[in-house]
């Protein structure tokens, strides 16, 4: 194919026409640039718009999780609650019933469980850096499973029960049917399965119990965990799922994170807000940082309104 030139009649006119024409580029070049600039700035911006408010017109947290509870677990009175009755998916929350019973059956914590095949997860295809093969300390599963939420390590603690992971399960509802939760129901240990379900009302109920011990409450608020692997020539490091857990503004407890595309984003904490101990439930949050944007609007709205609070749930005792 040629090319044709037209002819130019005009040196003069040509040259100013090819200023303008130089000019018009550079300004969509950089009217370009501030857009992309303006685009990749709303992607980095919060979910929630500015100016949208922390409470309700009622002075309620003002909380995006489609189910959430707020408990006193002293008086055991709601303080708040949003959808708290029906269950919904648990996903990882889980661990904590599964850490429970394995301290509970007085499993020894420094006995080896190899990490076996039947621990890769085949319903969502979730990845762990624990290799099959290795051993590990039932202590430290019980440590990854809780601040790293990781699942070949709860499956392998079920698996590795008194009469394997059938036996394990049903420990788990027989544990839940003993604390009072009416709506809950255990299929698996590590929350992959969907069919782990619980209302916000029973798993703050849960919150509390699993709070007594100490190992869940030091294991599961752990900011960090380094593990060498045998025959490796560095340690692996792992971050606790919950970023709170590392803000100085928080006194946690005990913490918990979880997420299936079933349950949505999950996070149940144990906490000291206001000098009152308050066990927070929410769940089916949306977006990355949804869950945590709603807890620290209830921790707000309780720190304004400590004194009312207490007087509210302490009343009558």
């Amino acid at each position: 194919m040629r090319a044709y030139l037209k002819p130019q009649s005009n040196p003069q006119k040509v040259f100013f026409k090819a200023i303008i024409a130089a000019f018009a580029v550079t300004a969509f070049a950089a009217s370009s640039a501030a857009i992309a600039a303006d685009v990749k700035k709303a992607k980095a911006a919060p979910v929630r718009a500015k100016g949208t408010p922390d409470l309700t017109k009622d002075g309620e947290p003002n909380l995006l999780s489609h189910a959430a509870m707020v408990f006193d677990p002293v008086s055991g009175k709601a303080l708040y609650a949003k959808n708290a009755e029906s269950a919904v998916p648990i996903a990882s929350i889980t661990k904590l019933m599964t850490a429970m019973v394995v301290l509970e059956a007085k499993q020894d914590l420094n006995e080896p469980v190899i990490i076996d095949s039947a621990d890769i997860d085949t319903i969502k295809n979730s990845r762990s850096r624990l290799p099959v093969g290795t051993a590990f300390r039932r202590e430290d599963l019980m440590r990854l499973a809780l601040m790293a939420s990781d699942n070949r390590a709860a499956s392998a603690l079920g698996r590795s029960y008194p009469g394997g992971t059938p036996a394990f399960v049903e420990a788990m509802n027989a544990k839940a049917k003993m604390i009072g939760l009416t709506n809950t129901r255990f299929v698996d240990p590590t929350g992959l399965a969907p069919g782990n379900v619980a209302s916000p009302q029973d798993l703050a109920l849960m919150v509390s119990e699993a709070s007594r011990f100490p190992q869940i409450r030091e294991y599961s608020t752990t900011p960090e965990l380094h593990v060498t692997l045998p025959n490796a020539k560095r340690s692996l490091g792992f971050n606790n799922t919950n970023a709170l857990v590392k803000n100085s503004g928080w006194d946690i407890g005990l913490s918990k994170t979880g997420y299936i595309s079933e349950a949505g984003k999950c996070l149940v904490m144990h906490a000291t807000i206001g000098n009152n101990p308050v066990v927070i439930v929410l769940m089916d949050s949306w977006g990355k940082l949804t869950r945590l944007g709603d807890a620290n609007r209830i921790k707000k709205w309780l720190e304004n309104n400590s004194k009312q609070m207490a007087a509210l749930t302490r009343k009558e005792g």
